[in-house]
């Protein structure tokens, strides 16, 4: 009687674990957004570094589309005017989760929603209002800094005067709305102490090619010394045009990722969107585990990389001084 009892009981395990093993995983639902980049490219095989590197890194944690990921892709389409539109659409359809890829997406995001977790890419959010705290941010938004601080911005300034001792007049390549947000305020605080005038015009939206060659165009004839490309996410969807214009038209530029760089610009210094971008699957992964955003710390990017092409430099008529060369973690000969 005993050993018949001992085989029932391990006939229901087994079926137990057959009928959990036939049940179908969770299906999390996310929403995507870029500012820019085109909804095809926001993909596994994209041709932006960083969104490969998003979507292998879910990948890797077990999320794959098709099985137990839904991913609804969304461009803002360098229509900076209607992204506060575009975030009111993304909630209406109730995603379990968002990632944005911008300070101005969150902040339209912040305004549309304080329920649904928010993963983004951004600036240093506590001067934007986004948080109160990168340590415990509360509420419903988390992710990644890029910036780690305001002081990069001058940092950048000071690497590009350094490349361009006689520069005082320097173009800003940023949209009207980052033109009044806290890191110009910055910047031009910073400008002022190096005795340079940080000069537009703004790009206008939609921010597309033309308004690309609108904006340099004006800049040359304004006699820049140089450019500084903000790091807002339609300059690195436009980045090809925008190292082909600035180099066509001898403007030495400072750009804020490696992308550029390897394009063919001639500085830039920034920290690495490809690793900012695998630690927003991360954060996605956690809140999807159960976890709420407002108790995840905002991480601060800790690596910034300056990068010098001579190759660029020597076309611009340019001598590297050899205080930035040496300082330079990879040089383009």
């Amino acid at each position: 009687m005993r050993r018949r009892e001992f085989i029932a009981g391990l006939l229901v395990a087994a079926t137990l674990r057959h009928a959990r093993a036939q049940q179908p995983a969770k299906v999390h639902r996310i929403a995507v957004i870029a500012t820019a980049s085109p909804v095809a490219d926001l993909t596994e095989t994209s041709s932006f570094p960083h969104w490969r590197a998003f979507f292998q890194e879910l990948r890797r944690l077990g999320y794959v589309e098709g099985r137990n990921l839904i991913v609804e892709r969304y461009s803002g389409e360098g229509r900076e005017d209607r992204y506060a539109e575009l975030a009111r659409d993304v909630v209406r359809a109730k995603p379990d989760l968002i990632v944005a890829s911008s300070s101005r997406l969150v902040l339209s995001f912040k305004a549309a929603t304080d329920k649904i977790p928010v993963v983004a890419s951004m600036a240093d959010p506590v001067p934007y209002g986004i948080v109160a705290s990168l340590a415990r941010p509360g509420g419903n938004i988390t992710g990644v800094s890029v910036e780690a601080g305001l002081e990069i911005w001058g940092k950048r300034l000071q690497i590009l005067r350094e490349a361009i001792p006689t520069a005082s007049r320097v173009g800003f390549l940023g949209s009207r709305q980052i033109w009044d947000l806290p890191q110009v305020t910055a910047l031009r605080d910073f400008a002022r102490q190096l005795d340079v005038s940080l000069v537009g015009p703004p790009l206008e939206s939609p921010i597309q090619e033309e308004e690309y060659r609108r904006v340099l165009s004006a800049m040359a004839h304004g006699h820049v010394d140089g450019i500084m490309v903000s790091d807002q996410g339609e300059n690195v969807t436009y980045r090809q045009l925008i190292v082909d214009l600035t180099n066509d038209r001898r403007l030495p530029t400072i750009f804020p990722y490696r992308e550029h760089f390897e394009l063919g610009g001639f500085i830039a210094y920034g920290a690495p969107l490809t690793d900012a971008y695998r630690r927003l699957a991360g954060i996605t992964d956690q809140i999807l585990r159960g976890e709420k955003a407002g108790e995840i710390p905002i991480y601060l990017a800790s690596k910034f990389e300056l990068l010098v092409n001579l190759k660029t430099a020597k076309a611009l008529g340019l001598t590297v001084p050899p205080s930035l060369l040496t300082r330079a973690d990879e040089v383009i000969e």
